[in-house]
């Protein structure tokens, strides 16, 4: 089938499944095309939780269909490409997580939501971009396990006097983006605004003009009088800020940056998965509910 076909079989399936798409930012242009919801985590998650839908099919990476679950356990969640996973997820692990509490007994857990079901059943709170210095900031601890990102928890450092413990875990993408060649696109772009993912390095962070979540890179987009951007963030993100902004001009803030995970997803997994209901995500009940947990803390401080 071509394009054309497969996006309306696509319909056709999602209606009498009683499905719907969500679709993360990272995705390639096609699936941005068929989603009911498109956004960042948080955004997701609360689609994901709010939804009355008997199935979710899940475009994005596995630890996201994971977080679908656990907040809808009732729910069929489908994954379209089984191999679709994030690196940074299989950077920690509960075996040494809970040695680390251990040796912490007084810190509180914090789990970024790229992260495995099994490390967010071991957490406190889990969080996302968006919303991680709030979380850490209004938790009632003095000190603060932070996993997986190391960048991400050096950003909220930046805005707290809390302990925070960083695991050394990273995203692959975003540790890419050097400093120097983000200098030098502002160099050739002097007049842009530089939005930069705090999944970055410190010394990318230090340089920009705004530090956002996908979902805040898409509000600055729209709001802001600036006609030139420069994005520090996976490539799937500019189609989407184009998309939504046609008059402006969004340019990666370096070489372009992909995500091997995000980017596996196409048209044709999308219609097998609805018409086979394969790749099913399945949890153990036990860490459903403890994740479950951290996850409602998370969206309570969202």
């Amino acid at each position: 089938m071509n394009d054309a076909d497969l996006r309306s079989e696509i319909a056709r399936l999602k209606k009498e499944k009683d499905a719907v798409i969500l679709v993360h930012n990272y995705q390639i242009g096609p699936i941005h095309e068929i989603a009911d919801f498109l956004g960042d985590s948080l955004g997701l998650a609360r689609q994901a939780a709010e939804t009355d839908k008997s199935m979710i099919l899940f475009c994005g990476v596995r630890f996201m269909a994971e977080t679908a679950k656990i907040l809808s356990p009732r729910k069929t969640v489908l994954l379209p490409r089984r191999e679709a996973t994030c690196p940074m997820a299989e950077m920690a692990d509960v075996e040494t997580l809970r040695t680390v509490k251990a040796g912490h007994p007084d810190a509180k857990v914090v789990t970024y939501v790229n992260s495995t079901a099994e490390v967010k059943a071991e957490s406190d709170v889990c969080c996302t971009s968006a919303n991680a210095v709030d979380v850490v900031k209004h938790l009632d601890a003095e000190t603060v396990i932070f996993t997986p990102d190391r960048n991400l928890a050096s950003y909220v450092q930046r805005f707290t006097d809390k302990t925070i413990i960083l695991w050394d875990g990273y995203c692959y993408v975003h540790n890419r983006f050097d400093p120097e060649e983000v200098k030098r696109a502002k160099e050739a772009y002097p007049d842009a605004v530089l939005m930069v993912h705090p999944e970055c390095r410190p010394e990318v962070i230090d340089l920009a003009d705004e530090v956002l979540s996908t979902g805040g890179m898409a509000r600055v987009a729209r709001e802001n009088p600036a006609q030139i951007f420069l994005v520090a963030t996976e490539e799937g993100m500019l189609y989407r800020l184009q998309k939504e902004n046609p008059g402006k001009t969004f340019l990666s803030a370096g070489s372009s940056k992909v995500c091997r995970g995000m980017k596996a997803t196409r048209l044709e997994d999308v219609h097998r998965a609805l018409a086979r209901e394969q790749y099913e995500i399945t949890l153990p009940d036990t860490v459903i509910d403890r994740a479950r947990l951290a996850l409602e803390r998370m969206l309570h401080y969202a």
